[in-house]
């Protein structure tokens, strides 16, 4: 086992946009790691990064809107997670479990700590939420990953079941 894939795997699953998500099936299939090393190293990367974001995201963005260009990407930022949050807006702390559980793009524990913020959740309750969702999404992550093409035919057909529903008007 070549500790620079663990670490590439750890790294992954702590960025923005992959997380674990793609930090898992990288791991697995790219890297030949055993589920056994991917699982706890992806878990461990996409959870180190969740009490700072937490804490310090809503200070950070909120400095940062306030620079010309910035300010219109994350009103875009902010809106867009508004709109996906309904679940939370809703449910509050599970609602934001499950958010961060469901492994779409746009979900997860960066966009959870985000929510979090513009929903007005705690810091405590929020990394709590945040913590069970990211467990749910690894299990998830890991059992379709580890199912093959059978995995990625039932994760495309929930993710069509999904997108067709969030389209529907209430």
């Amino acid at each position: 086992m070549d500790v620079k894939e663990v670490l590439w795997v750890f790294l992954i699953s702590a960025a923005p946009i992959g997380e674990l998500r793609a930090g898992i099936p990288i791991g697995i299939h790219e890297y030949h790691l055993p589920w056994a090393v991917v699982l706890p190293v992806s878990l461990l990367g996409n959870l180190v990064i969740v009490p700072f974001l937490v804490i310090f995201l809503e200070r950070s963005l909120r400095l940062l809107s306030k620079i010309g260009w910035l300010a219109k990407v994350f009103q875009w930022i902010f809106q867009r997670t508004k709109r996906q949050g309904r679940i939370i807006e809703r449910y509050h702390r599970v609602g934001l479990a499950l958010f961060v559980a469901i492994p779409l793009p746009g979900t997860g524990a960066w966009t959870g700590s985000l929510a979090a913020s513009l929903f007005g959740i705690g810091s405590k309750d929020a990394i709590i939420a945040i913590v069970c969702g990211v467990l749910m999404a690894a299990i998830i992550v890991s059992i379709l990953t580890l199912l093959g093409w059978v995995g990625a035919a039932v994760a495309a057909s929930c993710f069509i079941i999904l997108s067709a529903l969030a389209m529907r008007k209430p």
